[in-house]
């Protein structure tokens, strides 16, 4: 076991002094960044709802994505930006781009982009996350990555492409990715917005889903750059690097030439201040599987920062070294001014699908607290060459369970914690980095893990509040059963398959969760200590298990749901979500928004919505009224914007 010192390879820049974002961040009501401010705080200073009033919050307007016609869609996660009385978000398949009156949810304008052909070929074809903003005295645009990974610069007053942006308002992203694709049919798009730091535009990419690839040499996902006036290229980084390029020696054999993914799919995080853009990048082809890729895989599973001007690395860290569990870096890094023994820190904190948070100085990328290599199990896959240790941050400490023994089992009951013992026997259980398995006919059925595929943390991430220094982090403790075999349908020697044990339900005996209790929570960290304040379950107890026969006469505690929650964060709540789409956990979902005390986590109000929370909610001040919206979706309800806000009248503060 020895300190990590990986993370400050080629590091070159020096610490400044700390920047007070509490006086800087969401200070004037608006919400011009996905995540609220470029440093994805998903905080805002706004005080008028508070503790007193906010069980009485009302719909103000509801807005359905119904509206535009066609097929409608029922997951949206999108997240609109509020900027001068507009809200500007995606809805559809298509990812339409829609204006909207900020006090009524009147339709000002709308755009939609012709993918032509290449719509069959958009791997993430639906809503997205939302767009990106950028004004210049008159000049105001709002930015968009489509479906089949065009990036569009729109005139925010009209929705009409930008005549000098590109060509005719459009830039092609699927040119000039470093590798020869077929620019119709290649399956490389995007589903989260770009950011703009300063005159540049950094777009990341996306990929279909890497549990089963058809291949191994994919196309690969760099982070580019672009000139938000026209449309430019500016830089391209390597996240797959090339020979003569840092990194390169991790992948043995040259395999970097011809693998792929190593995208940053989840949404980008700046420092306008410093010029630097922070990307969680993606694991590399296949998620599961890394016999066609030796090393350890730079710059995959990693937070990188880049100089926004120049593309040029400045540090990175790798937070899982050739990764094999679809671990991949989730949520948009978060930017916290802290203080530290004393010492003002700059930093910037990675939240990990394996329940870590990672904190690092960021400008030179010197861990906050050590972070320590430990040796972990090793594979016996045929062709697998693992790394035999792993990073693991001595604080804080882990935000959800990590591994999985008989010890975690269900044991509701005597009779349940049996049958949850004869289940789990038939797969390999072990620590956190235990790795995949082969299922083997009468013998072995993969591997049990948790936190699963899905996390611990997930691509709502979390939220700060900047006057603290407190990070809010939603996760679930739901497992994953990680099977490897072989397909026809591809070419690499293994892929993932499902076990032969048919998990029903919740996966445990009777359909029950094979794993205890509690199965979503809400972590407050503060990051100035790297201590826990506090965890609550983030709920009840699921339907299905309240209701179910097995458990008659049992008092059902606050257990929680395996959701993706979304977190906002107020200079005086912390509004939390349940939900978060529908491809979270079985038995997430629930229609509730709560608000909670910040420093106990004791929940203060809880309000209905008309469908689960499927986007991360944000605030905005509008004509002197504080809105929260949420976007919401289920399967039988289509995806609508639903804002609350005070009733108006004498009771308003």
């Amino acid at each position: 076991m020895h300190i990590l010192v990986r993370s400050l390879l080629l590091a070159g820049a020096l610490p400044v002094l700390a920047s007070p974002l509490a006086a800087q961040r969401g200070t004037n009501g608006s919400w011009p960044f996905y995540a609220g401010d470029a440093g994805s705080t998903r905080y805002s200073a706004l005080s008028l709802i508070d503790a007193r009033n906010v069980g009485t919050l009302q719909t103000a307007w509801r807005w359905s994505s119904t509206a535009l016609g066609g097929e409608p869609e029922y997951n949206s996660r999108v997240t609109p930006l509020f900027v001068d009385g507009v809200l500007y978000a995606t809805a559809g398949w298509d990812r339409t781009v829609v204006a909207l009156d900020a006090g009524t949810g009147a339709l000002l304008w709308r755009y939609t982009h012709d993918e032509g052909e290449r719509a069959g070929s958009a791997p993430r074809r639906n809503s997205g996350r939302g767009v990106a903003w950028w004004a210049d005295g008159d000049d105001r645009r709002v930015l968009l990555v489509t479906p089949a990974f065009f990036l569009v610069a729109l005139d925010a007053r009209t929705g009409q492409p930008v005549p000098g942006f590109g060509t005719g308002g459009v830039v092609d992203l699927r040119e000039g990715l470093g590798r020869e694709v077929d620019a119709v049919h290649e399956r490389i798009g995007s589903s989260s917005p770009p950011i703009v730091v300063g005159d540049v535009v950094v777009v990341g990419s996306a990929h279909p889903g890497g549990g089963a690839p058809d291949r191994p040499d994919q196309a690969p996902g760099p982070v580019r750059g672009y000139d938000v006036r026209t449309g430019a290229l500016r830089w391209t980084f390597h996240t797959l690097p090339r020979p003569g390029e840092a990194g390169y020696d991790t992948w043995a054999e040259g395999t970097a030439e011809r693998t792929g993914n190593t995208a940053a799919w989840a949404p980008l995080t700046a420092d306008p201040e410093l010029g630097y853009v922070y990307l969680p990048v993606e694991a590399s082809t296949g998620d599961y599987y890394g016999g066609h890729r030796p090393g350890d895989n730079l710059f995959s599973q990693s937070l990188v920062c880049l100089d926004a001007r120049t593309g040029e690395r400045v540090w990175h860290f790798q937070t899982v070294h050739h990764g094999i569990w679809d671990y991949d870096p989730p949520a948009a890094p978060i930017l916290a001014d802290l203080t530290v023994d004393g010492q003002p820190v700059r930093a910037v904190v990675q939240l990990t699908k394996q329940g870590f948070a990672f904190v690092f100085d960021r400008v030179s990328g010197a861990p906050v607290w050590p972070i320590e290599e430990r040796a972990v199990p090793q594979s016996d896959v045929p062709g697998e060459v693992t790394s035999p240790t792993q990073p693991f941050p001595t604080r804080p400490a882990p935000f959800d369970r990590q591994g999985v023994t008989e010890d975690d089992l269900l044991d509701l009951t005597p009779a349940l914690k049996q049958e949850a013992l004869a289940l789990a026997r038939q797969f390999r259980m072990g620590p956190l980095f235990t790795p995949p398995s082969l299922r083997e006919e009468g013998g072995t059925q993969g591997t049990l893990t948790l936190p699963g595929s899905l996390g611990g943390a997930n691509w709502p991430g979390g939220a700060l509040d900047v006057a603290t220094g407190i990070l809010y982090v939603s996760s679930a403790t739901s497992p994953s059963v990680l099977a490897l075999g072989t397909s026809d349908a591809s070419t690499m020697r293994y892929v993932s398959v499902r076990s032969g044990v048919r998990l029903e339900r919740g996966g445990g005996p009777q359909g029950l969760p094979l794993i205890k209790p509690p199965w979503g929570r809400i972590t407050a960290i503060d990051l100035n200590t790297g201590e826990h304040v506090w965890m609550r379950p983030n709920g009840e107890a699921p339907a299905y298990v309240r209701d179910h026969p097995a458990l008659a006469g049992r008092e059902i505690g606050y257990w929680g749901r395996p959701d993706r929650g979304g977190l906002l964060v107020t200079a005086t709540l912390l509004l939390a979500g349940e939900g978060g789409g529908m491809y979270a956990g079985y038995g997430s979902g629930g229609t509730r928004l709560r608000a909670h005390d910040k420093a106990t986590g004791r929940t203060l109000a809880e309000l209905e919505l008309p469908a689960r929370q499927s986007g991360v909610p944000m605030t905005y001040l509008h004509e002197g009224r504080q809105y929260v919206l949420v976007t919401v979706g289920a399967p039988d309800h289509p995806a609508e914007l639903v804002a609350l806000t005070l009733p108006a009248g004498p009771e308003r503060p």
